[in-house]
């Protein structure tokens, strides 16, 4: 089970015993009157249960089961949000419904439906077509292996780009091994012949076809994507897509429309008008959007041109995009996409803003960096009784504290020393990484916890659950090593000293 495990009952919980550590013991009363004494709140009983250790986070379910022994008559447990293990076996002992907290006791009026309600994100109205747009180059494997990623991404199309004047031998063979692999096809290409072959080969869409070729529409089964006539290498009025629409409509024939969206100072104001005029005249049809002019073209970050950019799709009902992710600050365009395409449609059904939907496009900041004041770091130090460094982070910088003192500092290097970590190289590393976390979230008000990864969004990496508790094993390791080799030179010390007797 995953760490956002939950284990779900049909007994509505009346009776709650949260379960937390000594340093946390206070501030979760403290919260925990707050939640209940606000009218928006269903009724609701608390017992909060000690069990002896410092730090919350460090709880496991071994531990728990351990130091926990009465549960009263508790109908549900509540434990630290990052607390790590499988939690069914405490569940089989107490036999009531266990469930993880928020990871910062301050996020528990929102736990407890206080704040935006969970949104539903599991559905959307729009379709990705992910484009491979150097395919030609790529060999069936390494296109399937591209693929793969972009359909993990959200991607329900791939869409395989020819390049003018590149022979593209393997398209028929492309096309059949990425059915093999249950994905659907879309074929870009300038060049009739490959769009032919493709539809012949099977592909499921064609991009992208005029007035003038729409004649291959009717030789395969695959379904056009209309564009408008080129005049002069401009893409014009909507006219001649107006006829290429009524044409397949007189035809009974499906399609797709895309009115062409422009990169900015090349059109990008006037495509936008043409997809609002294209939506208005044909309320009913499917229409593209490919939206790589913006997000491959403009040098900004991708989370906010797609949320705007989705924020218009939604608006217009539109039915596709078109997205790449070729450029290294586009990477985690497809992803992004589909988050938003989710985010959007909720806001849509809600009819609100698109607030309280998720941090999947926050990649640079949080809307709640800091949850606890200059002042409330401070009382929470002075309960340390251990050497353990505990770092937090507010308005007024980075915190670092133990028994021997609080230390709040905008630069980590004031820290060092303070510190006194100068013979613990494990620990001094751990300290490295974790202070320049705490910095980077102060810089960009983000939040931050403490052994946990940043959040960036989409491109928040999976966590490595080793990762972040091996330096102590590692400075076990020095310390017996260390404590090993002083011994051995002791016992030769008195080897060479010791007199003959």
């Amino acid at each position: 089970m995953t760490k956002r495990q939950k284990i779900s009952s049909t007994v509505k919980p009346k009776n709650l015993l949260f379960v937390t550590g000594k340093l946390a013991e206070k501030s979760l009363h403290k919260v925990l009157k707050e939640v209940q004494s606000n009218p928006k709140t269903e009724p609701f009983n608390y017992r909060v249960e000690q069990i002896g250790v410092s730090v919350a986070a460090l709880m496991t379910p071994q531990l728990i089961a351990r130091r926990l022994n009465n549960i009263n008559d508790a109908d549900k447990i509540i434990l630290p949000g990052l607390c790590q293990g499988d939690l069914r076996p405490l569940q089989a002992k107490y036999g009531v419904p266990i469930e993880l907290g928020p990871n910062d006791l301050k996020d528990l009026p929102q736990y407890f439906g206080q704040g935006a309600k969970v949104p539903d994100l599991s559905k959307y109205s729009v379709d990705i077509f992910a484009e491979i747009v150097d395919a030609p180059f790529l060999s069936v494997a390494g296109i399937v292996a591209k693929a793969q990623s972009f359909s993990q991404q959200g991607a329900n199309v791939i869409d395989l780009g020819c390049l003018p004047n590149t022979p593209f031998p393997h398209l028929s063979e492309t096309i059949q091994a990425l059915h093999e692999h249950g994905l659907k096809v879309s074929v870009d290409s300038l060049n009739t012949d490959d769009l032919l072959l493709a539809g012949k080969s099977g592909a499921d869409y064609l991009l992208s076809l005029t007035e003038k070729t729409l004649w291959i529409a009717d030789e395969v089964p695959s379904t056009p994507i209309l564009i408008p006539e080129a005049n002069r290498g401009k893409r014009g009025g909507l006219a001649s897509l107006y006829r290429a629409i009524e044409h397949c409509q007189a035809k009974g024939r499906a399609f797709i429309a895309d009115a062409i969206l422009d990169p900015i100072h090349f059109g990008f104001t006037t495509s936008i008008v043409r997809y609002q005029k294209l939506r208005k005249k044909y309320p009913e049809i499917s229409i593209m959007m490919g939206i790589g002019n913006l997000t491959e073209l403009t040098e900004a970050d991708t989370t906010g041109i797609n949320a705007l950019l989705f924020g218009m799709i939604s608006e217009l009902n539109i039915n596709a995009v078109l997205a790449t992710s070729v450029s290294s600050h586009a990477v985690n365009a497809i992803a992004e996409a589909d988050v938003a395409r989710r985010m959007m449609h909720a806001a849509h059904d809600d009819n609100r803003l698109p607030r309280g939907y998720g941090n999947g496009l926050m990649g640079l900041h949080d809307r709640r960096p800091f949850t606890y004041t200059n002042e409330e770091i401070a009382e929470l130090a002075s309960q340390i009784k251990d050497p353990s460094f505990r770092i937090q982070v507010s308005e007024e910088g980075v915190h670092i504290f133990n028994r021997d003192g609080l230390f709040t500092e905008l630069d980590p290097f004031k820290f060092y020393p303070f510190l006194k970590v100068e013979n613990d190289a494990s620990h001094a590393f751990y300290l490295g990484v974790e202070l320049a976390r705490a910095q980077i979230a102060w810089q960009l008000k983000k939040r931050y916890v403490q052994d946990e990864e940043l959040n960036w969004g989409v491109g928040t990496p999976k966590k490595d659950a080793f990762g972040s508790s091996s330096h102590r094993e590692a400075s076990k390791v020095e310390k017996t090593n260390k404590n090993q080799r002083l011994l051995t030179e002791i016992a030769s010390n008195e080897t060479i000293t010791k007199p003959n007797l």
